[in-house]
């Protein structure tokens, strides 16, 4: 059974303000993180036609490209969440943005399908390691009756960066989004200055904890369960940004929408909706104390309103369509939520590993959902006409059902004691 216990003769790690140095480059990486992640289903449509991609293929390639961007999230999130208990937070925060920077430069010069994939590969090895790493820095470098407002102030910036990766994408083009996004991620690097390691990490290294040992999450049954719970909390959010939003141009033509959809403007929508959804659930878990009562309403919500976007949207106008993306970003709006849950789960030898695995194998769920929504829909239609909408809802209602289950069954964290250690 695992213990926990404080390092011996440590003294308090030392605490710092809400809007510190570690919350504002945390909230900024997240925001040239979220623009770097989204941007691909943003200029989906435009990249793969001007590297003479047509018809049906764009769906295809673009679940392809969508497929090994998230294989190198899964890559990348051990990786990083390894050398974030070995090595530090800091040197994950800023190795992990230099990574996805430079890829993400190299994204613009692409000529084909194939460099197009295995750059996505390399700039999602790079992004698995931001969040993760931000959120440890700043759950650990808050007080604790503070926490959740830091990772709200994260959120809350950080997924507004999907509104600027669409406007540039329109006014600039693909390829010119893709260096502006690399610049950007470059010139976060210059605030590194000022930044200082988290005093619980410095004080486990310093008593000579074993850190960063990811196989210790599956070598006790308790631990394992309650990882595997918190792995399944993030999952419908990438449902619904994976599948519902990223094909919303499909989900349009189903539902009969009139007019064509824009893969961009939903995304934009959506994170507009995020904005707000973020602010509000890290807000609540505040006000309720309560981080378990915060999630299990936002998955009320989100349940319903995948609902309505599934099944009321019959011949909407492409305009009530976006309106509909809005709202179901808000209802997704716990991503920093679900995370900071992650974070104050495990201690601190094992926290960056946690906090950056769970939030990209939630991401990188979207790789089982795919062939698991697009067999479903030839299952409930056929393999010529797939029914989208009965598949969307069912693999959306099992998502759901299983992450309410997760987060109702794992330990209240709210105002938890951070400074200790997991042994077994």
């Amino acid at each position: 059974m695992a213990l926990t216990s404080t390092p011996p003769n440590s003294a308090p790690p030392k605490t710092t303000g809400l809007f510190s140095a570690v919350v504002v480059v945390a909230a900024l990486g997240y925001f040239v993180d979220i623009y770097d992640l989204i941007l691909f289903s943003i200029v989906r449509v435009e990249s793969l036609t001007d590297l003479g991609v047509r018809g049906a293929a764009l769906t295809s390639q673009g679940l392809y490209l969508i497929n090994m961007q998230m294989w190198g999230m899964l890559l990348g999130g051990i990786l990083w969440g390894v050398l974030g208990d070995k090595r530090g937070r800091l040197s994950v925060l800023f190795g992990s943005i230099l990574l996805y920077s430079l890829a993400n430069i190299a994204n613009g010069f692409v000529q084909s399908i194939d460099q197009y994939a295995w750059l996505r590969l390399i700039a999602g090895v790079g992004l698995a390691g931001e969040l993760g790493a931000g959120i440890t820095l700043v759950a650990e470098s808050l007080p604790k009756e503070k926490r959740g407002y830091g990772t709200m102030i994260v959120a809350t910036v950080g997924v507004s960066g999907a509104m600027l990766a669409y406007w540039v994408g329109e006014a600039l083009g693909w390829r010119n989004a893709y260096f502006v996004g690399g610049g950007l991620g470059l010139a976060l690097l210059l605030l590194r200055v000022g930044v200082f390691e988290s005093g619980m990490f410095e004080q486990a290294k310093q008593h000579g904890v074993d850190r960063g040992n990811f196989f210790a999450l599956f070598t006790n049954g308790p631990r394992l369960l309650k990882y595997l719970k918190c792995l399944l909390i993030g999952v419908p959010l990438w449902f619904v940004v994976g599948i519902l939003i990223t094909l919303a141009p499909e989900f349009g033509r189903a539902l009969g929408v009139q007019g064509e959809v824009s893969a961009g403007l939903a995304v934009f929508w959506c994170y507009f909706g995020l904005v707000f959804g973020d602010f509000a659930s890290g807000a609540l878990s505040q006000l309720l104390r309560s981080r378990k009562r915060a999630l299990q309403l936002f998955l009320l919500m989100c349940g319903t309103v995948v609902a309505a976007y599934l099944f009321l949207q019959r011949g909407a106008s492409p305009e009530g369509f976006y309106r509909m993306c809005f709202v179901l970003g808000i209802s997704v709006g716990f991503w920093a939520l679900f995370v900071t849950v992650a974070a104050e789960q495990f201690g601190t030898n094992l926290r960056a590993t946690v906090a950056t695995t769970a939030p990209n194998f939630a991401r990188g769920s979207v790789v089982a959902l795919v062939p698991i929504f697009q067999a479903t829909a030839a299952a409930l239609g056929s393999a010529q006409a797939p029914d989208l909408i009965a598949s969307g809802a069912v693999v959306g209602g099992v998502s759901l059902l299983i992450a309410f289950w997760a987060i109702s069954t794992l330990p209240e964290t709210h105002g938890k004691d951070l400074d200790y250690v997991e042994v077994s």
